[in-house]
């Protein structure tokens, strides 16, 4: 489900106009996540390290109202939920895109993303054969222990999913972290909610 934003009241009006003409509206930042508690959790129950921060930072994503914004010709919708649009890795080398739609339950979710990501793997199609309106751009590089990232985008295309990308996990004197970049829309939130995606996605991958 979904409902427009009545602009005329949102204290942020004056910021989406301003936002919405430039040619390059996203600004984005990377952030280094603990993951100690969260990777020993979700190999104590033998689930993929993947899929079980995939969850946390959606869960986070869903709990934060800008992240489920977005613009369709110049309107403002909200929606109720958003969804994971993330890159499958392929045994030749490259990768496909896919639809994993959120769950609360973890399980849940992990069964309709095993189903999804075994679909990809064996197809050579770039793009799932459905997509959701409301979704995050999602990859993960787990080779490169990146400080900064950018993305691919053409400005011709409208655009306001916001894009996470995580990083490759190292260890320091007992305690596990990764990078995450995050990419978001100017016209639709700023770093004040940016900052609270981040929070969130940490208390959430702490109480692992």
């Amino acid at each position: 489900m979904k409902q427009i934003l009545d602009l005329n009241g949102w204290a942020r009006k004056e910021h989406f106009h301003f936002f919405k003409q430039f040619d390059e509206p996203f600004f984005g930042v990377t952030v280094t996540i603990d993951c100690t508690l969260a990777y020993a959790a979700a190999k104590a129950k033998g689930n993929p390290f993947f899929l079980y921060y995939l969850h946390k930072s959606l869960t986070a994503a869903n709990q934060i109202p800008a992240f489920r914004y977005r613009i369709v010709e110049d309107q403002v919708w909200i929606y109720d939920e958003v969804n994971v649009s993330s890159t499958v890795d392929r045994p030749d080398g490259t990768f496909g895109f896919s639809y994993i739609e959120f769950r609360e339950d973890f399980q849940t979710f992990k069964a309709g993303a095993d189903q999804e990501i075994a679909a990809v793997r064996n197809s050579s199609s770039l793009f799932p054969p459905a997509l959701g309106e409301c979704v995050i751009h999602y990859s993960a590089l787990p080779w490169i222990n990146f400080s900064s990232m950018s993305h691919a985008r053409s400005f011709s295309f409208p655009d306001s999913s916001p894009k996470i990308s995580f990083g490759k996990m190292t260890e320091l004197d007992g305690k596990k972290s990764m990078p995450v970049s995050i990419h978001v829309h100017h016209a639709l939130m700023d770093g004040f909610h940016v900052g609270q995606y981040i929070d969130c996605f940490q208390r959430l991958m702490n109480e692992a």
